[in-house]
Order: C-alpha cells, then structure tokens, then sequence
C-alpha cells in the first residue's frame, strides 16, 4: 500500500540516520512485531525493556510508511468529541478514553526524556470555533470536559482575539498537548531496544502467516521463516485485510510547511497547538527550526492517483486557511507531502486480541491520535503478554463492534 507521497518534512530534515539489515535466515523469537514505524518501536520498546525476547519485521526501510508523514501533533482529544463520544460508548468509557490520552502524552515526555529525545515539546493547544454555528457545540464540549476534571479554559471572542490575535468565535484551551517528531521518535526508540537486544529487519516482506495452536510461523518473499510464541500486527492500515470485518475508512489527508523564519518573526502566542472545529479539521504548529506547519484539507478517499494529483492545489489552500487566521505572518511553502489515514466509527483505536487469529495481537491506532494511541497499545498488549489484567483492553477491544 502507497501511504504518502510528496516531500515530508521530518523525512526531509533527518533522512535515514540508520541502517538495520534484511532477514536472511530463519529465526525464532518470543515476540514477532509486524511494522517499523511509531507503533511497532513503541511496541518493541515495552516488550524489550519487559525483558522479552522481540523482533520487528518491516516490508520497508524502517519509518518510511505512515509515520514518516506524521505532522506529529500529540492531543488528548479523539477525533470524535467528548460531548459526542459519550453517546456513542457511554459517559464512563468516553471519559476514561481521553484521561487515557492524556495519560499517554505525558508518558511519552517521560520516555523522550529517558531516551535524551529532543524533539518533544510540551505544548497547549488551543481549539477554536470555525464559525459561528459551531459556538454552541464548543460551550457544550466545554463544559463536559470542564466537569471531568480536565485542565481547559475558555476564551470568548474578545479574549481570543487580545490573547492569540485571531478572530473567532470562541475556543477552548487545553493545558495538556505537545508535539514531536514521530519519525525521529521511531529511530530512537528502536535503537534504544536494540542495544537491549531486539532484533530488527527492514525491506523484509512478510507473505504467509500461519497461526498454530502455541506459536505462530512468519514466511518472507524470500522463503525465510520466523517462528514466534506471540505476534503483534502494527502496521496500520495494511492490517486490516487480516480482520474479516470493516472496522476502518480510509481517508487521504495533506500538509504543507514553511520556510525557515528568522528570529524576529512574532509568531502566535506560546506556539500552542491549534485547531478548529471543521470538517474536516485544519491544524497548525512550528517546529524547533522556526517553520510553521499546516495540516488538513483531508478528502473521502484513498486513491494514490486522485491523491496524489491534488497535493499541490491543497498545499496552496492550506497556506490561503493560514493567512486568514494568520494575515500579519508571511508563509512562504517549502515542502507539501499526502498521506492516508483512517477513522473509526467513534474515533476509537482497536488494540488487543482478534478471536480468529490466535496468539496475536493487534496495535492499530487509527486516527488523529496515532501516536498517543500507539503509546497505549503497547502497554495494553505488553500487560496481556507478562500476564497482567490492563482495564483498557476492553474499551479498546474488537468486541465492541
């Protein structure tokens, strides 16, 4: 599967800071982990430091799928709101789902800092209504998460417009994001396991998959087998064709950045993470170079063609939303890329077992919370695998579609 196209930034800036070798031999592991990007080495990550023997197996250079398009931006809300997803799981889960969000961020600062990972800012994030019909809903999103003990305020037109410089109608900020490099993140953490003993093999085509009663067999293109006790399906997208049931759309989104500013350029206050209320969703934050990146113009289709053909025209849209909110800020475009994504029914990842797949598990943090979804998978599945109950499963599990 084609998951991007274009000139992704963080792919830009970092390049291919390592090399890891093709499987060329069969091999027995604990643990098998299937996809190299941010979910498979925070996968790999929790296993190795539980002192399990795992292997990561990537059909392509390692990061080079989804996550080297990531725009990276950490939130706890979910993509549905919570005002919204209360209905659609019940009040307690809806909840617990974005305390869990939240949870993750901060577990991954812990982590950038173990690691001596940079590239991890904590950042607010300031959610603003694009118009003024959305006024209604964002008091309303407001004040349920205000009664749940999440750390938000809110800014009325006025406010909005002394404090960020903007005009809107109102917006809702929230104490709790941050942003980060999800390519970077990926290569650190996967070093970081492998000196501890993971085993990593990239270009390495996965095209058979046998589930045995106590263990689990991993065929190459090449012929070479891989013979695992447990196996971990984080590869995203791709792992759908394994579920007998549609539990994702796929949908294409687009993101474009700027040239470096100088110094003296004023950007917005605290360089918050911002987004709005549309649909789909524009967002926006800078990077520790001093550019500013611009996501969203997301379309109902993954078609690598259609596209791909359209990175250019959405590129130039996204700079004109930016200069509307932002007139004073002269964005200049640099690099534009395309990636896929997808969406759940009610913004929820799928993470644990799958009945008809024994002695696997599944990682798929689908959404605009990949990241902080991926950092949940892992514990949740790590937990299963050492043999300690994790409460989450069930929220996150296939049974409840």
């Amino acid at each position: 599967m084609n998951l991007i196209s274009g000139y992704p930034y963080f792919l830009m800036k970092s390049g291919l800071p390592f090399t890891y070798p093709t499987l060329e031999k069969d091999i027995k592991t604990d643990v098998a982990i299937i996809g190299g990007g941010i979910s498979g080495a925070l996968m790999g990550y929790y296993l190795t430091n539980a002192g399990i023997n795992t292997t990561i197996v990537d059909s392509r250079t390692i990061g080079l799928g989804s996550t080297s398009a990531s725009t990276s931006l950490l939130q706890y809300e979910i993509d549905t709101p919570l005002s919204e997803l209360k209905e659609k799981v019940g009040l307690k889960n809806a909840v617990f789902a974005y305390k869990q969000c939240e949870y993750a961020i901060y577990q991954l600062q812990k982590i950038a800092h173990k690691l001596h990972f940079k590239e991890f800012e904590l950042k607010e994030s300031l959610y603003f209504a694009d118009s003024l019909k959305d006024e209604k809903f964002l008091k309303r999103e407001f004040n349920i998460r205000k009664q749940q003990g999440f750390e938000v305020s809110y800014l009325d037109k006025a406010a909005l417009k002394k404090t960020y410089g903007f005009a809107a109608p109102g917006a809702i900020l929230s104490k709790a994001g941050a942003q980060t490099s999800a390519y970077d993140l990926t290569h650190a953490l996967i070093q970081h396991a492998q000196k501890k003993g993971m085993k990593i093999f990239d270009r390495t085509e996965i095209t058979g998959i046998k589930h045995h009663k106590e263990s689990i067999t991993l065929k190459s293109e090449k012929g070479y087998i891989i013979t695992a006790k447990k196996l971990v399906y984080a590869n995203g997208y791709e792992a759908i064709k394994y579920i007998d049931k549609k539990i994702v759309d796929l949908h294409s989104t687009y993101a474009t950045i700027s040239e470096q500013f100088n110094d003296s350029t004023e950007f917005w206050k605290d360089e918050c993470l911002i987004w709005n209320t549309a649909d789909p969703y524009l967002y926006m934050r800078t990077t520790k170079d001093r550019r500013i990146l611009v996501g969203g113009r997301d379309v109902n289709f993954y078609d690598i063609n259609k596209r791909d053909k359209l990175i250019n025209k959405k590129a130039a849209l996204l700079v004109k939303d930016f200069k509307t909110i932002f007139p004073g800020i002269d964005f200049k475009k640099e690099f534009n890329w395309t990636g896929t994504f997808g969406s759940t029914k009610d913004g929820l990842p799928f993470i644990g077992s799958y009945k008809k797949l024994p002695n696997s598990f599944f990682a798929l943090g689908f959404g605009g919370n990949g990241i902080t979804f991926s950092l949940l998978a892992a514990e949740i599945i790590t937990d299963i695998i050492t043999g300690i109950k994790n409460e989450e499963e069930n929220i996150f599990s296939f049974n409840r579609i």
